[in-house]
């Protein structure tokens, strides 16, 4: 993640588009530590700390071995504590985040760290020449940037990471990755590692041989078996047990895998790409994922921008989805005004959020399942959506309350009033319980009497 100045290596290449082009500062770093003096240009974002494996590695005793991240932003540098033992420092002043500048230098533990930013240090940023990459859509800077980005990642077979809040797209990354890459032809298996208890997510890697424990009537295939000369897709790798993470590790380092109930080991030949929206370098600070694994595993970080950092790309995705959401059926139209107040609108579901609201726009009408979405959308903004066949025209409704949405639900077929009745009572139901309990979903699992894999489901469903 890092290059020695004496290398005069470039992060970034020319930009691939024709327009204007995109830089960004890619600053120096210098300090000294137990190893002697150093100078380095951070290229991408990573991690500070005494660890072999950091981007930015300390030697020294006062730097905890995952201390702080650094994240290159369009304005320069940013960094963040990641519960440090001796803390970090910016300007003299203890953070928990903040912009450092050349003025004010870092400190990580006792150790200083000088901040420059050189003639050099703006580098343009390569940027994919359209609007697609495999499933993936946008025409936005950063979309396209990742899309580069994404590029090169095919292009290597080291294990990949994927960061980014829910309903972004993390999915869609990982097949994107492995239908580029040279293992395109062998399989692509998806593991979601939030929907299995302890017991069963190592059955369901691993495999487990017959009689292996009581209900095992036959041998079962794990997915690194499965996947064989492929990709694994670990989704939600932040919900993987302590308990299974070193067997994981193990299957990584050694290429190995041993089924429940057998002794001897299997070579396997996969890629990993995992995603998740936790913290997860904070969850290695505080000791609830493995150091070595997350290392592991991140070899190759991408983290994939939320909707309203790519407010661009909303009408786009609108006409996207109608498209798709009904087959054989009139799509809902978005006017000029209703694409432009949809476009301001934060999408905290992400991309999810947004196809979910399309469904809603066909099954009730687009200006219904804005007013049902926002509650506060503005009067002067016009939708218009033809109504399914034999229905009549929905009836302007001039607030979000789901009570006053019944005189025009009911003019829907049932099916569509019972299933956005039930979706909008689901909705209701966990926001009240994720609000209580700190967005705990282990919390509310318990609250609700139901497993946590199920209250996942639900909140993905939801784009929650």
């Amino acid at each position: 993640m890092t290059t020695p100045i004496s290398r005069n290596h470039h992060a970034a290449t020319e930009p691939m588009n024709t327009g204007a082009p995109r830089f960004r500062s890619h600053p120096h770093l210098r300090w000294v530590d137990a190893a002697g003096e150093h100078t380095v240009r951070l290229e991408r974002d990573g991690i500070v700390g005494s660890a072999p494996e950091s981007a930015i590695r300390i030697d020294h005793r006062t730097v905890s071995r995952v201390h702080a991240e650094l994240s290159l932003r369009e304005d320069g540098l940013w960094v963040r504590d990641l519960e440090s033992r001796n803390g970090t420092h910016v300007g003299g002043v203890r953070v928990s985040g903040g912009q450092p500048t050349s003025h004010a230098p870092m400190r990580f533990g006792s150790v200083e760290v000088r901040l420059e930013y050189a003639d050099d240090a703006r580098a343009p940023v390569e940027l994919w020449p359209g609007s697609t990459f495999g499933e993936l859509r946008g025409e936005s800077a950063v979309m396209r940037e990742l899309f580069a980005l994404l590029a090169r990642v095919a292009a290597s077979d080291a294990h990949v990471l994927v960061r980014g809040e829910t309903g972004t797209g993390k999915e869609l990354v990982a097949r994107a990755v492995h239908d580029a890459s040279p293992r395109r032809d062998r399989p692509f298996v998806v593991v979601d590692c939030g929907a299995f208890t302890d017991s069963l997510l190592d059955a369901e890697l691993f495999g487990y041989a017959k009689g292996a424990f009581t209900g095992a009537l036959s041998a079962h295939v794990g997915a690194f078996e499965a996947a064989d000369g492929g990709t694994v897709f670990l989704d939600e790798i932040g919900e993987v047990p302590l308990a299974v993470q070193p067997k994981l590790l193990r299957v990584l380092e050694a290429k190995t895998v041993r089924r429940l109930g057998e002794v001897a080991h299997r070579s396997v030949d996969v890629r990993v790409v995992s995603a998740t929206h936790r913290d997860l370098p904070g969850m290695v600070a505080s000791g609830a994922f493995r150091e070595d694994l997350f290392f592991r595993l991140g070899v190759l970080p991408v983290t994939v921008p939320p909707l309203r950092h790519r407010a661009e790309d909303i009408p786009g995705l609108l006409q996207l989805f109608a498209e798709r959401a009904s087959p054989g059926s009139s799509a809902p139209v978005f006017e000029a005004a209703a694409r432009a107040e949809l476009s301001r609108w934060p999408w905290p579901g992400n991309v999810r959020e947004l196809r979910n609201f399309v469904e809603r726009a066909r099954a009730l009408g687009a200006e219904t399942a804005m007013r049902m979405s926002a509650g506060t959308a503005s009067d002067e903004v016009r939708v218009s959506s033809p109504p399914p066949v034999s229905s009549p025209p929905a009836p302007l409704v001039t607030h979000g309350s789901i009570d006053a949405q019944l005189p025009v639900m009911m003019q829907r077929p049932f099916r569509e009033f019972r299933d956005a009745w039930c979706e909008e009572g689901e909705r209701r139901y966990l926001q009240a319980l994720l609000a209580a309990h700190n967005n705990d979903a282990l919390a509310v699992a318990h609250a609700a009497g139901v497993d946590k894999s199920y209250i996942y489901k639900i909140m993905r469903r939801l784009g929650l």
